[in-house]
């Protein structure tokens, strides 16, 4: 078996296929400006509130240096990702670059000097499968930008290692839907325990760490919830999610406030399943889309997403910076950026709108990453 499909078939063993959806994007020439978003405190929020420049707020621009590598090429990026090894004929998805507003601008990306800044480190991505889209993303950058690396990958139930030996930097993926605890009782009945991380203590040897979770919460994989001496066959998912997040928020204060540990949160992933949304008949998904959306105006017309503004106030209350990657509204106009029939039979056929190709969408998410850690909270201009 190839070395891409070995680790494919390991990944898809510990994850579960996820809900469908798709993202958003912005016609070549088309200014799509998002509006300015609240800062969620001053360390989350560093690379926008210390200066003039929000990252976040731009458009995307049509470059033919695009994308920064072959997914074909990469051995990291699982089956279910690779769109164009599924068959995906268009390629007009792989050529837009993020240009915030001016003055600012994002460098590009730059993997050997991120190898560099990382020497002898432990990166680690902790959440669901969209942690995992942009941790194989991330892989498959740096693997460009260092081709003659050499590299170890192993892999254990629920986690996944990939070493850059030259570099001696370890990236890894733990999956963990829900950022607390889901565990079998003595009865073995699966229980989610909100108010729990016990299973945080394998991430305490990260020098980097990147969180994401929330789509799970919508779908019930436990038995009962657990709060405390609190028992319950469910309850409302939002305050759920809500509870869960802020037991993870203590986690980190308690576990990371005196270390060095850079912490940060994926922002809220959009799904593409209602072309209502952007101007589009009623029952259009992202299937079949190749463009971005052609102006932002149609798109949620500034709506807040409740999961977004719950990450926030939870992330500005903490005592450990932890800064915000805010993925949403870039990302709410790729609506042409997801999977949907490309994942390599994974699902019913076309209705994935949650996952997002590879290479694609989460490359920028990493680039933005890239910037966020050079800048140290300094926004950089053209």
């Amino acid at each position: 078996m190839e070395r891409r499909d070995l680790l494919s078939a390991t990944i898809l063993a510990v994850l579960l296929a996820a809900c469908s959806a798709t993202a958003t994007a912005a016609k070549t020439a088309t200014s799509l400006r998002h509006e300015p978003r609240r800062a969620v405190s001053a360390s989350a929020s560093a690379a926008v509130s210390s200066s003039s420049c929000d990252v976040y707020r731009g458009t995307w621009a049509a470059d033919e240096s695009y994308p920064l590598y072959d997914a074909a090429s990469c051995p990291f990026v699982r089956k279910e990702f690779d769109c164009r090894r599924n068959g995906r004929p268009d390629t007009a998805y792989l050529k837009y670059r993020w240009q915030p507003s001016p003055p600012c601008s994002l460098p590009r990306f730059d993997g050997r000097r991120l190898l560099r800044t990382w020497r002898g480190k432990t990166v680690a991505f902790v959440g669901d499968s969209l942690v995992a889209n942009q941790y194989e993303s991330l892989l498959c950058m740096l693997h460009a930008a260092a081709p003659g690396a050499r590299t170890n990958a192993s892999w254990e139930s629920g986690s996944i290692t990939v070493r850059f030996e030259d570099y001696g930097v370890t990236l890894v993926y733990y999956l963990s839907h829900y950022l607390v605890d889901l565990a079998g009782d003595k009865a073995g009945r699966t229980v989610l325990k909100i108010d729990a991380v016990d299973e945080g203590r394998k991430w305490l040897a990260a020098d980097v760490l990147v969180f994401g979770s929330w789509r799970w919460w919508a779908r019930k994989s436990w038995d009962y919830i657990q709060d405390g001496s609190t028992v319950v066959p469910d309850m409302d998912r939002t305050q759920a999610f809500t509870k869960g997040l802020q037991a993870w928020a203590r986690w980190v204060d308690a576990n990371l406030l005196r270390t060095t540990t850079k912490v940060f949160f994926q922002g809220y992933s959009p799904s593409h399943l209602n072309g209502q949304e952007w101007g589009a008949p009623p029952g259009k998904t992202c299937s079949g889309e190749t463009q971005p959306v052609s102006g932002a105006a149609a798109y949620y017309r500034g709506q807040p997403n409740l999961q977004d503004a719950i990450v926030r106030r939870v992330l500005a209350g903490m005592s450990k910076p932890v800064q915000l990657l805010d993925i949403t509204f870039m990302s709410q106009l790729r609506k042409d950026g997801h999977t949907t029939k490309y994942s390599g039979g994974s699902g019913s056929p076309g209705t994935d709108c949650t996952h997002w190709c590879v290479a694609g969408v989460p490359d920028t998410w990493n680039t933005l990453l890239y910037y966020s850690v050079l800048t140290a909270g300094n926004s950089l201009r053209s």
